[in-house]
């Protein structure tokens, strides 16, 4: 089986495909300030990511979301979390605090999928 890499530089690959899984780094926002605008950001780069390798958001398998502060922003993020999802489309989800590689950096998610 061949390893694909997908949006590589020196450090990391933000998507790679083996077989029939796509990994993705974890996949961190642009501007916005609060946690459901960084949900939003994050999640539309995920899309991107797994089109681009082949797979969509009916095809995860894992989830992964770190946030900076899990009392303030839980309830936030899972709202967009929520409604970006396909009914009955839920991977499994491991949700935990954590210190983000900047402080503007509030929602932080990696996931894994299956290929179409």
């Amino acid at each position: 089986m061949s390893i694909k890499r997908f949006n590589s530089n020196s450090r990391l690959s933000g998507a790679v495909t083996f077989g029939e899984l796509v990994f993705l780094s974890g996949q961190v926002p642009g501007d916005s300030r609060d946690a459901a605008g960084q949900t939003a950001e994050v999640l539309a780069k995920i899309d991107g990511l797994l089109a681009e390798a082949g797979s969509d958001k009916d095809h995860l398998l894992s989830a992964t979301i770190y946030l900076s502060d899990i009392g303030r922003d839980f309830a936030a993020m899972n709202e967009v979390w929520s409604q970006w999802l396909s009914p009955d489309k839920a991977p499994t989800r491991t949700t935990l605090q954590a210190q983000l590689a900047r402080p503007e950096v509030l929602v932080e998610i990696t996931v894994i999928a299956a290929r179409r």
